[in-house]
């Protein structure tokens, strides 16, 4: 459920969005390795404040605060208007504390689902993005950023070591601090039979102080999907490796729904570099309804070994799976809902459900 109210002042208008959503669906089907008597567990709330004219200049204020079952966010951006042939600067202040499952979660049920392993990250930063302007078909953005980490227990409690005793963060200390420089660069080029995307992103962590982390860090997305009569093929590969220092939580995850359906988020493994395939069919029923055939992979090409720790290989994920299914797409003026049924090596079978491209 939600509600919205336009409040104005200085002949601006302020937008208050507040949503609202109880997660049945995935309290029912998939419980929590962590379970909770109190019955708010499972509420999603988001809470969205939009002012256009800030200071009277046209200044943006954006804020936005989401509150997950073990999760929360809140980021701030403000945007200074520029003329459109020069780049968009916005200058971002962002929190988040979540649980690291994907590197530190513990596979269970035959790698399908991963279970909490004890480690919460708090994520402190600020920045400013530069989103130059766009052509035809080419984008790009580069931004600059402060960022803290800090490791926490699931009691809230600051941690520098896993439950085997391994080192969460890179220092050795009980946070992490970086600058990090990052470059986004994007090309896509669509009609009604076909789509190519790239996407290409760089991080350089910059060695502004001693134990501030210094990596190189690239990912690499390219996607293509044409018409095959009536049918629709997508495909699409993932590349990405980090060079330099860096905490096993920056490690490149394989597994659960955008990687390796069929498997839990993470518990294919967790490396330096990374390679995923993926390639789907779907095949109209009715103007609304698809049908979908699906396979996905993925690798660590061999580099679990190599990150601080082997959290992957001390939890004996296997480096390498494949998952393949099928599902159905609803299309609704609220966006695409998906459901995906996906079976992995280990002949284990999931149940995904998806909302994708659903109006704020």
């Amino acid at each position: 459920m939600g509600a919205q109210k336009s409040i104005h002042a200085r002949n601006a208008t302020v937008d208050f969005n507040v949503d609202l959503t109880q997660k049945l669906c995935g309290a029912l089907l998939f419980p929590h390795i962590r379970q909770s008597s109190n019955p708010f567990s499972q509420v999603i709330a988001r809470l969205s404040i939009k002012h256009p004219n800030l200071f009277g200049r046209n200044e943006k204020l954006d804020v936005l605060w989401d509150k997950g079952i073990d999760d929360f966010n809140i980021l701030m951006a403000f945007r200074r208007p520029r003329p459109d042939w020069l780049s968009q600067q916005s200058f971002t202040i962002q929190h988040s504390v979540a649980p690291e499952i994907a590197v530190h979660g513990l596979p269970v049920d035959h790698f399908t689902r991963s279970g909490s392993g004890g480690v919460n990250l708090s994520r402190f930063s600020v920045g400013v993005d530069f989103n130059e302007p766009s052509t035809s078909h080419w984008g790009s953005k580069t931004s600059i950023k402060f960022e803290h980490v800090r490791p926490l227990n699931n009691e809230g409690h600051t941690i520098n070591r896993d439950m085997d005793g391994f080192p969460i963060t890179s220092s050795g200390r009980s946070y992490d601090n970086m600058i990090v420089l990052k470059q986004e660069s994007q090309y896509a080029i669509a009609n009604d039979d076909s789509f190519t995307k790239f996407n290409f992103q760089m991080e350089q962590g910059l060695p502004l102080l001693s134990k501030w982390l210094i990596f190189n860090r690239f990912k690499i997305v390219a996607s293509k999907g044409f018409k095959l009569g009536p049918t629709f093929l997508v495909t699409s590969l993932t590349s990405g490796s980090i060079v330099g220092d860096m905490a096993p939580y920056q490690a490149f995850a394989l597994g659960g729904i955008g990687s390796v359906r069929g498997y839990g988020e993470g518990a294919v493994g967790s490396g330096r570099s990374c390679l995923v395939a993926n390639g789907e069919f779907t095949i109209p029923v009715t103007k609304e309804l698809e049908g979908a055939i699906f396979m996905d992979c993925g690798t660590d090409l061999g580099s679990g070994r190599h990150v601080p720790g082997s959290p992957a290989l001390r939890q004996g994920k296997p480096g390498f799976g494949v998952g393949l299914g099928y599902g159905v797409r609803f299309n609704s003026h609220l966006g695409q809902f998906r459901v995906d049924y996906a079976i992995n090596a280990f002949q284990r079978k999931t149940l995904y459900f998806g909302i994708n491209g659903v109006g704020s």
